[in-house]
């Protein structure tokens, strides 16, 4: 009955439960095996007890039982006692403030599978990749694993976080291994050169039960200074590693991963609304409007919150406004976290992201794709390769390639800004207006490589077709409706004469 009530105060309130399993297994908690199983059975034939009240001690087991805490068999009780003291003190020095849980959203799933993956009742020493495009919640999902499991049974636990952009120079992976150090140690550690602070690691945590996050890592060396393998860590260890780029993890000997999916509808149109109106839902007469908004999001909780915080406590016009401005100019904020995985591209594949995002849509990875890509001077098959590893385009299992929407509008912004003011001075023609403004006023350079040429039937404009003399190095020809057009000369690749 205590328990029952200690669960429902937790599920109330911020209260955080240290679970101490005395001379019995979790398991049995958990699961109501063994001694638990004869006990409640006892209780369920005593006529005088409530069946509700059995279903609520149950409930309460099943909860408890999944908490990390610590199991007491054959230990010296002033050692754990010692553990346990520890653990709480870490706890309310936490170096995070705690989550408004009532704003996140869908996040106990996330938390649930990752509990699987982590298995902290096994001995072994794991390290688990959370990966996904960039706004997915990588971080966010770490940050709440890290907060209810890092003061429990380990000797010592740190957070790293934006591992790549302090991690620019050696100098910056030394100061990065002594903030390792000192959090999991208690105390200041001097570490003058990442070589040095690789040994230090070793020798200073091979015996410790240790708690780590590294969060945002984008390269191998990062992982080799901070986490080389899992024989620097003492038994129990558990490493964490957020990641964009799924190869990465797979390299250092991380198998364990979990992928962070996009939102629902459902769950999308709560996040936002949290954001946009501090409550689950909409307001009724900005319903539709959300919902425009939501669905430009495509489910990544980034936009979602950055829109709705952006939106918050505006006029309808001023909702309607900025509806049609993101059709012309994507919202900076989330364009400029979904570059960084662009940016760390070689340049062919940049090109290849920047190809797909203004000319492709959906497209199956087949031969005949594949010789149009090679013909471009692309390597498709590990071109491809990397751009999923790196959560820049998904496949399906059934080869089929496809863009996340607010990753296409910011390949497409990649290249509007090459030349704001003149399309003509841009790599890639895609928007309707932008092509009619080139073909009509003769503003075409041999900057441009590729052109989408929508002809709808209702145009009456006449074009200057000595524009497309212009575009020496045009190797990309696409027409929607088309006519007919006729084409001399290199460096021409492509130019189907219907829809993709």
């Amino acid at each position: 009955m205590e328990l029952a009530k200690i669960i429902e105060w937790e599920e109330k309130t911020e209260l955080t439960i240290f679970p101490i399993f005395y001379r019995v297994d979790p398991s049995d908690v958990r699961n109501q095996t063994g001694s638990f199983a004869e006990a409640l059975a006892a209780h369920e034939e005593d006529l005088e007890i409530d069946v509700e009240k059995i279903r609520m001690w149950k409930d309460a087991f099943k909860k408890v039982g999944s908490i990390v805490g610590w199991h007491i068999h054959d230990m010296y009780e002033s050692t754990i006692i010692q553990e346990i003291s520890g653990s709480i003190s870490r706890e309310l020095n936490s170096r995070f403030s705690r989550h408004d849980y009532n704003k996140l959203v869908a996040i106990d799933s996330h938390v649930e599978e990752m509990m699987k993956l982590l298995d902290m009742e096994s001995n072994d020493v794991r390290f688990v990749g959370i990966h996904g495009m960039g706004g997915i919640g990588k971080t966010t999902l770490a940050e709440i694993i890290y907060d209810r499991v890092s003061n429990c049974r380990f000797e010592g636990s740190s957070f790293i976080s934006c591992i790549r952009e302090k991690s620019t120079t050696a100098r910056d992976l030394a100061s990065l291994q002594k903030q390792l150090l000192s959090t999991i140690m208690q105390e200041e550690i001097h570490v003058w050169d990442h070589h040095q602070g690789i040994r230090m690691i070793m020798k200073m945590l091979q015996n410790k039960r240790v708690f780590i996050v590294l969060d945002d890592v984008d390269s191998e060396k990062q992982l080799t200074a901070l986490a080389g393998n899992q024989k620097w860590f003492g038994p129990g260890s558990r490493v964490i590693i957020t990641c964009r780029d799924s190869h990465l993890l797979r390299t250092h000997g991380v198998y364990d991963i979990y992928k962070v999916k996009q939102l629902r509808a459902a769950k999308a149109l709560q996040l936002f609304s949290l954001s946009a109106f501090k409550k689950t839902h909409p307001t009724e007469n900005y319903m539709d409007l959300s919902k425009h908004f939501v669905k430009y999001a495509q489910g990544l909780p980034l936009a979602l919150k950055v829109l709705g915080s952006f939106l918050f406590g505006r006029t309808m016009d001023a909702w309607e406004s900025a509806r049609d401005q993101l059709e012309a100019v994507p919202n900076k904020d989330i364009i400029n976290i979904l570059q960084l995985s662009f940016e760390g591209l070689e340049d062919s594949q940049k090109k290849l992201f920047l190809d797909m995002a203004c000319f492709f849509q959906e497209e199956w990875l087949n031969n005949n794709f594949k010789e149009i890509l090679k013909s471009f001077g692309y390597y498709p098959d590990i071109d491809i390769d990397i751009l999923v590893d790196k959560s820049l385009i998904s496949k399906s299992k059934y080869e089929r390639l496809f863009m996340h929407d607010l990753l296409k509008k910011m390949g497409q912004e990649i290249v509007r800004r090459e030349c704001p003011e003149e399309p003509g001075r841009r790599s890639r023609l895609f928007r309707h207006e932008d092509v009619f403004h080139v073909l009509k006023n003769d503003t075409g350079t041999d900057a441009i490589e590729g052109v989408v040429l929508d002809f709808c039937p209702k145009t009456k404009e006449r074009l200057n077709a000595k524009a497309l003399s212009r575009m020496r190095k045009l190797r990309y020809f696409e027409i929607h409706h088309s006519r007919t057009i006729k084409w001399h000369g290199d460096p021409l690749k492509y130019m189907p004469t219907n829809e993709l």
